[in-house]
């Protein structure tokens, strides 16, 4: 099925859930956000949200300094 990933249109395979597509994608959780459709979703929740054909989703990696 097809998403949008921070503004691209990418492939994934059906009933995938958000730790499937950091596999997808290569990306380590830690110091990661995940916005779905616009609202935030919790590190607690990524395993149980699916993700549905046509869904937006902005991952930002937190990054430290000052």
């Amino acid at each position: 099925m097809k998403i949008r990933v921070n503004g691209e249109t990418i492939e994934v395979k059906e009933k995938a859930a958000i730790p499937d597509l950091f596999e997808r994608l290569g990306i380590r959780p830690p110091g990661i956000a995940v916005e779905l459709n616009g609202e935030i979703v919790p590190r607690s929740r990524h395993p149980e949200t699916m993700l549905k054909e046509n869904d937006s989703v902005e991952i930002v990696r937190m990054a430290g300094g000052g």
